[in-house]
């Protein structure tokens, strides 16, 4: 008889960790979601880069409000974390998340977009790289990864910026509205 392998990470340990609020340089922040933020989540659902990229569908403010309420549930049920990307003490400029999260296998991927007014200031490596060392060292993840269109530069960009090497492509592994996209994978180690 084989022994099972004990998980990565036990369940309910995430769901006992409250959603920690991450400090980056020049006064930013990856903090939790609130109501405030729910017009920055309206404006980012009509981004045309935003949409191209994401694929979300178009939101109200009812529905951001709703949509951040849920982000707060898929926490207590260990399913993904959604922060703000945020200057302390202003709206959301950007969203950050850790998503398909396996804490038994030790795994989660991280996924990220900013609105025009916190593009280029290099705020998504910042939190990129704090948020996957928050997955490692608080925790306990072994692995994440970043997945994106080939045909994004800027993701690419973030990606080997805040340390994730390229480990090669996904074909015709995500569908946008112009046809199925080849994907880069970029993944990270708790050991790098």
């Amino acid at each position: 008889m084989i022994d099972p392998i004990p998980p990565v990470v036990p369940a309910g340990r995430m769901r006992a960790l409250a959603q920690p609020e991450l400090a980056l340089p020049g006064g930013m922040l990856v903090r939790p979601w609130t109501p405030y933020d729910a017009p920055a989540l309206v404006a980012a659902h009509g981004d045309p880069d935003i949409r191209h990229w994401n694929r979300p569908s178009r939101l109200d403010l009812a529905g951001a409000e709703a949509r951040i309420a849920l982000w707060h549930d898929r926490w207590q049920a260990e399913k993904a974390g959604t922060w703000a990307i945020a200057p302390e003490g202003g709206r959301a400029v950007g969203l950050i998340g850790l998503a398909d999260i396996d804490l038994a296998g030790g795994s989660g991927e991280i996924l990220y977009w900013l609105l025009p007014a916190g593009r280029g200031s290099g705020v998504t490596v910042e939190a990129t790289d704090r948020l996957a060392r928050w997955a490692f060292d608080d925790l306990g993840l072994h692995r994440v990864r970043i997945t994106h269109s080939v045909a994004n530069p800027a993701s690419c960009a973030v990606a080997t910026k805040a340390g994730f090497p390229l480990e090669g492509t996904m074909r015709g592994a995500l569908l946008h509205a112009d046809g199925w996209h080849d994907e880069h994978l970029h993944a990270r180690l708790r050991t790098d």
